[in-house]
């Protein structure tokens, strides 16, 4: 089982330097980081996990720029957005962001693409909801004109983008229809979301893992409808954090305790590349006292 970290890093949190360091030596598979700009205080959306909502979401760092910081301290540690609200992105500025990151880590960076749940946050940045999942879909489809081999030019309903030379390129080679780093897309199960997958994604960000067993069957439906993959459809659940409290510290690789099977045989930093994470629910949430992460 290959492991990933998703965290709230910010202004109050373990650095992404030392965090990436200590996750790589665990051998934990990649780092996964949210985004939000900001939180505006007059705020009507409700929090989805209900209640107050964290005031780290008011305290995230980029997204971008700490992972380029675990870039430059890591060899082999995947590195991800979880997610990334391209909506609120100028698109041509992000696949630059993007084929940066991507470039700089040897292709390792995954890009974890959501519709935000945020109104108020969406509405500063100019964005109509009613039309949001519109406007993502045309955003990936102008970076992917600039992500091509050749000058591309797009024109969509929300942008456009003269034929250009735009480098670095991100790494991965093009997977049917999907061009760019490896893309996942977050959200709910249903055919909205799906056939976004379908069109320019690798697979699906779902939270958690709960109804994964009947929804996987239309997810197949839709990608074998877009064409072929090398590789079949990945799914991989995120958890919320749970409160330190409701947790089990982190045992180190190999130990036979609770919550070892979750980190055994990948410590010391010796461990070889392990390719992109499986796409397992955690059932079990842990809480790793050393670093200040949850997993």
């Amino acid at each position: 089982m290959r492991i990933a970290v998703t965290i709230f890093l910010t202004d109050e949190t373990i650095t992404p330097t030392r965090l990436a360091r200590e996750l790589e030596e665990r051998g934990f598979a990649g780092l996964y980081l949210p985004e939000h700009t900001h939180i505006p205080v007059e705020r009507t959306t409700p929090y989805p996990a209900g209640g107050e909502l964290p005031p780290e979401y008011g305290r995230t760092l980029d997204p971008f720029v700490a992972l380029g910081q675990a870039a430059a301290v890591t060899g082999r540690l995947g590195l991800g957005t979880g997610i990334t609200l391209v909506a609120q992105h100028d698109p041509i500025d992000l696949a630059k962001q993007v084929a940066t990151l991507d470039h700089l880590s040897g292709g390792r960076f995954t890009l974890g693409v959501g519709f935000g749940w945020n109104v108020e946050e969406a509405a500063d940045h100019g964005v109509r909801w009613s039309t949001r999942r519109a406007l993502v879909r045309d955003r990936m489809a102008l970076m992917r004109a600039l992500w091509s081999q050749a000058p591309t030019a797009y024109e969509g309903e929300f942008g456009s983008v003269r034929a250009s030379h735009a480098f670095p390129k991100p790494v991965r080679e093009p997977r049917g229809p999907v061009v760019g780093p490896r893309t996942l897309v977050g959200g709910a199960a249903g055919p909205g979301l799906f056939a976004h997958i379908g069109e320019y994604a690798d697979g699906w960000l779902p939270i958690g893992g709960r109804g994964l067993g009947e929804a996987l069957p239309l997810l197949r439906t839709v990608w074998a409808d877009a064409g072929p993959r090398p590789r079949g459809p990945p799914g991989r659940p995120l958890r919320r954090p749970p409160h330190p409290r409701q947790a089990r510290p982190l045992r180190r690789p190999g130990h036979r305790g609770s919550g070892g099977a979750a980190a055994s045989g990948r410590g010391g930093g010796g461990a070889q590349d392990p390719g992109p994470p499986r796409r397992v629910p955690l059932t079990t949430p842990l809480w790793n006292r050393d670093v200040g992460a949850y997993y």
